[in-house]
């Protein structure tokens, strides 16, 4: 009965630190990621276009700012990319997510 109990034990930590790696690594690519993007903060959206083709979609907001929005799709799994242009058509924000 000891063993068993010991067994639960051992596959309860080597789950705890499986999710901790995995979270690590998620981490340290979302941080690539928003270091990647942030380069393009006080760019022109031609720069952007330039760097990263056309966008999937184009939206428009009440106070007359542009959202470009870029999808991507790997492994079944679609990033979705939205890049904040001001009435200067410079790039003011970003934001990077999963849907």
């Amino acid at each position: 009965m000891k063993i068993i109990h010991l067994s639960f034990i051992f596959l309860f930590f080597f789950t705890i630190s499986a999710c901790k790696t995995i979270d690590k690594k998620s981490q340290q690519i979302i941080n690539k990621e928003n270091k990647k993007l942030s380069k393009f903060i006080q760019q022109s959206e031609s720069n952007l276009k330039i760097k990263m083709g056309e966008p999937d979609e184009v939206i428009f907001d009440s106070k007359g700012f542009k959202f470009l929005i870029y999808k991507k799709k790997k492994y079944s799994i679609t990033c979705e990319r939205k890049f904040e242009v001001d009435k200067n058509k410079v790039i003011v924000g970003f934001e990077s997510k999963i849907p």
